[in-house]
């Protein structure tokens, strides 16, 4: 508990206390005569647990009324707590504050529990940056910290600003941006991203990004405006106080005034003002709509709380409200259901070792900085010696050409073989072929591919068993590679060679062949698929590998880049609008049958108290279950 938590609770304890005592010493059995006869006396014994447990309600009420305010639940409990003291019924008016007060304690402590989850998250803010300079260390703003600038992160520390590690190696402690517990191994060479906890060794790191621009500063920005998007039932019950609350309050006035009124000019009749005055406070205190007003953004606030512990930031209440409406999942390849990095996956039809043939192709290549290049030098794993290399010619399209220790040795697709007049060797299968020619005679051919992500296959079974009608995969490859790939994973359909005006054209022509109430969800994490990112009914980002102008243009982000989160995204938004619908059918049908006794007087103030509090501290706990996140 908090401060403001243990206060109320300790208001609450003495209030009962108090309510006990002095039901005892009123009470015609066993209380003292003196007091149980005088009910000016009962009155001002009964003020002391009133005002100590209503006094900030009785303040907000007032405040209201100087504010042009009037119609909230603080006005409503004030008004039906002094007129039942009014009335004489000094028991009910304390108790309807007393379990007024334990619905708000069990708010709070929703809340609270919700926004620790997000909190969690905030301690990802760092403090400082350790820069180096002169080749002493300096504690400096993390504002302050120039792009390439070199700073030192020790065991403990945050990493604070995005960069490429340019000395040491450590373990990295990623839960608080991805919501997995298993640490990440880094050494020279890796990008690392802020938010990070360094748990072992010593890093010396060139900066990429400004603070302003880094990955925590970004995740901070959206959780923090999370809650200024509203879901359309937000809004629906925003709408629903503001004509509800002045309703029922005109409407006890008129069960005050008009049956007596009716019975005395009309029946002829004694009125019985205090009897329908009582029914006319008991209607007040059932018609209070705390607990819908209070439950349903807090559903929303938990939803976000609870998937922000698992790794997938949402910017609005709203983007949740959507999600779980979502039938079609359309993915983009590169970097979304594949690693995004191309890799030696194979070494076929070599005439000579493989270790060999891989060394005159990464030392042939090691002038390019072409991917595939790349690729070839990570594969070959040893630190090039460029002067081993002379008379390199890059042919546009085809290839390299160049001597390797005098060797002549070309590298390069089909185009440079036939070009070359050597006889090469088909590869059976999928990737980009890189030929390779020793003095003019074929040598072997090396096979580069894009891996799949390990979890993708299972990312997609775990959409149709949540009920995803279709996935489809577009992408930019050829066809040949797209085929292979959405094969492999289970996609329902798939489009190739894909220009990005091409990708938004396709999910608008999926979108308008969807149901009305059918919302389309599209994942990917490169700049080219901002403009379908923002398109699409909800945009989901990759948030590790991602590019910034992704992760602006997208609703959701997945912290750690795994496509098996989108399953568990929907799965927490289903949740969330699935508790926030019980919690309003609950909340008004309970309201509507209590409001009905309390009009034919069948129903006192106890049951006023149990429709009011009692449906908002069970609407609140059954809430606090969208904090929870299945693994």
């Amino acid at each position: 508990m908090n401060k403001k938590q243990k206060k109320i609770f300790t208001r609450i304890i003495i209030t009962a206390l108090l309510l006990i005592l002095l039901s005892l010493v009123c009470g015609e059995r066993f209380g003292i005569s003196l007091i149980a006869e005088n009910r000016i006396l009962q009155l001002i014994l009964y003020l002391v647990p009133y005002f100590i447990i209503g006094y900030d309600i009785l303040k907000k009420a007032f405040k209201g009324i100087l504010n042009h305010q009037v119609f909230d639940e603080n006005f409503l409990m004030a008004v039906a707590t002094v007129g039942a003291m009014i009335l004489g019924d000094y028991r009910e008016g304390v108790a309807v504050m007393l379990f007024y007060q334990i619905g708000e304690l069990f708010q709070s402590y929703a809340v609270g529990k919700s926004r620790k989850n997000i909190s969690d998250l905030m301690d990802i803010r760092p403090d400082y940056a350790n820069i180096e300079k002169d080749g002493s260390i300096e504690q400096v703003d993390p504002d302050e910290v120039e792009i390439g600038s070199v700073i030192v992160v020790q065991p403990g520390e945050k990493v604070p600003i995005d960069g490429m590690i340019i000395e040491g190696n450590a373990t990295l402690n990623t839960s608080a941006l991805t919501g997995e517990s298993i640490p990440r191994e880094v050494c020279t060479g890796d990008e690392v991203i802020s938010g990070c906890i360094d748990m072992t060794g010593v890093l010396r790191i060139r900066t990429t990004k400004e603070y302003g621009e880094s990955t925590v500063s970004k995740i901070l920005d959206l959780v923090e405006n999370s809650s200024s998007r509203k879901a359309t039932s937000e809004n629906f019950i925003s709408k629903f106080a503001k004509y509800y609350t002045p309703a029922v309050c005109y409407g006890a006035l008129a069960l005050a005034v008009l049956p007596p009124l009716i019975g005395m000019l009309i029946l002829g009749i004694a009125p019985g003002w205090g009897k329908w005055i009582y029914r006319a406070l008991t209607f007040l205190v059932i018609s209070c709509p705390c607990a819908v007003v209070i439950s349903v953004p807090l559903t929303f606030f938990a939803g976000i709380g609870g998937a922000s512990h698992a790794g997938v930031l949402v910017k609005g209440s709203n983007y949740l409200e959507t999600l779980a409406k979502t039938k079609y999942v359309v993915f983009d390849k590169t970097g979304t259901m594949t690693k995004g990095v191309f890799e030696v996956s194979g070494i076929h039809h070599n005439k000579m070792e493989e270790t060999k043939l891989l060394e005159y192709a990464a030392l042939a290549e090691s002038f390019s900085s072409h991917p595939i290049s790349k690729s070839l030098q990570r594969a070959y794993g040893k630190e090039i010696d460029q002067s081993r290399v002379t008379d390199v010619e890059e042919i546009g399209g085809n290839g390299i050409t160049a001597k390797v220790d005098g060797v002549s040795v070309a590298v390069g697709n089909d185009k440079l073989m036939k070009r070359l007049s050597v006889e090469y060797r088909e590869c059976h299968e999928i990737g980009t072929i890189v030929h390779v020619a020793i003095n003019g005679d074929y040598a072997g051919h090396i096979l580069i591919a894009d891996q799949i992500k390990p979890n993708a296959k299972e990312a997609i079974e775990a959409l149709k068993k949540a009920g995803i009608k279709k996935t489809i995969m577009l992408t930019g490859d050829v066809r040949k590679v797209a085929d292979n790939v959405s094969k492999e994973l289970g996609i329902s359909e798939v489009y190739s060679e894909l220009l990005p005006a091409d990708k938004v054209a396709k999910v608008e022509e999926l979108i308008e062949s969807k149901g009305d109430k059918e919302t389309l969800a599209f994942v990917g994490d490169g700049i080219n698929d901002a403009p379908v990112l923002s398109r699409a009914d909800i945009g989901i980002a990759m948030g590790a590998l991602g590019s910034d102008a992704a992760i602006e243009a997208a609703d959701i982000v997945l912290m750690d880049d795994d496509p098996l989160k989108i399953s568990k995204a929907i799965r927490i938004a289903r949740k969330c609008i699935r508790i926030v619908y019980e919690n309003i059918y609950f909340a008004i049908g309970v309201k509507l049958i209590c409001l009905g006794l309390g009009a034919f007087g069948i129903a006192n103030m106890w049951v006023a108290i149990f429709a009011d509090v009692g449906v908002m501290v069970i609407a609140v706990l059954n809430a606090i279950r969208a904090l929870r996140v299945k693994k």
